[in-house]
């Protein structure tokens, strides 16, 4: 290269200043993801038609265009190992891209397909990777319609990387963002969280938690449909995979300027995964989810959301954890089971990286 990064002159904070080459952590949706978007990839990608787009900082961009609006999303998995209880890295990547164009109001049409293949891999392997991938967009009536294949050298793959890509129409009457977000919203989660992370913690560390804690990788796209024929006034929705509910919370209250509050004790935490959370020393806030979202509801339709979610099969477990406040701008703060508070904070980096 004939340029050269000048980190030196950077007025981005520490430790991303004093790290001068990529290390896990950037990857891991935390703060060092964070602070690698705002002050290298921003500045980089600025200076657009929608630039306005892509400071929204989502996993999918709202566009204007020509007749209407359309959502757009793009995802790379790196998972290890590629296969886990109830899944494996081809549908986790097909309901992934789903469910950020669903949650930003789009309604998913077509996706593409990217592989990077290593050299070595088998192809029976391969095989059953990508047939799960066409089930899963099937399933979720979505589209497969492009792609591209690349081959690296044997030792530099770890076996398969997929990058999925797609786009949904938005609703003219949907209008999801921060600058939506009002004191007193209520919060709900659609289920359990952590089973994600968990179940592929499970299998790469060869552990046994007593049970079977499987991936709640799924599309979402049906529940948020059904959520929105409800006519319930939806503000907001984000799935917390990277960095878990806490992440999404911290992101949410970020770039809305409000503060949040939640319930330690209402989060909806299955007993296996919390055990398996306690022996490794997680927070099961912090951890991976593929098929949950996070929906910012109007004070008023709260309740009415959680029933109507209730009514759909992956939104049996919505419950209500949080309400928009006033105090603490910008932060997430929760009651904990002794009457006290913590600041919920976003991670440095993942706690388990490489599993989505």
């Amino acid at each position: 290269m004939s340029e050269h990064l000048d980190l030196e002159n950077w007025s981005c904070p520490l430790p991303l200043r004093d790290q001068p080459n990529i290390v896990m952590g950037h990857g891991g949706g935390g703060r060092l993801s964070a602070e690698l978007i705002e002050h290298l990839f921003l500045p980089a990608f600025a200076g657009t038609e929608h630039e306005a787009a892509l400071k929204q900082l989502g996993d999918s961009a709202v566009l204007d265009m020509a007749g209407g609006r359309i959502a757009m999303s793009t995802d790379s998995y790196v998972v290890r190992p590629r296969f886990f209880p109830g899944g494996n890295v081809g549908d986790l990547a097909i309901n992934g891209t789903i469910n950020d164009i669903s949650v930003a109001g789009g309604v998913p049409i077509a996706l593409t397909c990217g592989m990077i293949l290593e050299e070595g891999l088998p192809l029976d392997e391969l095989g059953t990777i990508v047939t799960t991938m066409g089930k899963a967009a099937r399933a979720a009536g979505v589209s497969i319609v492009t792609g591209d294949t690349k081959v690296v050298d044997g030792g530099h793959g770890d076996g398969v990387y997929i990058n999925t890509a797609g786009f949904g129409i938005v609703p003219a009457e949907r209008h999801l963002g921060p600058g939506e977000v009002s004191v007193g919203d209520a919060i709900i989660v659609s289920g359990p969280v952590g089973m994600h992370g968990i179940a592929v913690m499970s299998v790469r560390e060869g552990l046994e938690f007593g049970s079977d804690i499987v991936t709640d990788s799924a599309p979402l796209n049906g529940l948020v449909e059904h959520l929105f024929a409800s006519g319930c006034h939806v503000k907001m929705m984000r799935d917390p995979t990277r960095g878990g509910v806490a992440a999404s919370l911290n992101e949410i209250a970020g770039t809305s300027g409000k503060g949040i509050q939640i319930v330690e004790r209402d989060i909806p935490v299955p007993d296996d995964v919390r055990a398996a959370c306690g022996f490794l020393g997680l927070d099961p806030l912090y951890v991976a989810n593929e098929g949950k979202l996070i929906a910012f509801v109007a004070a008023d339709d709260a309740e009415r959301a959680l029933d109507v979610m209730r009514e759909h099969p992956l939104g049996v477990g919505a419950t209500r954890i949080g309400t928009v406040v006033e105090e603490h701008p910008w932060m997430v703060v929760a009651k904990t089971g002794i009457g006290g508070t913590r600041v919920v904070d976003l991670p440095l980096s993942e706690q388990l990286p490489r599993i989505c």
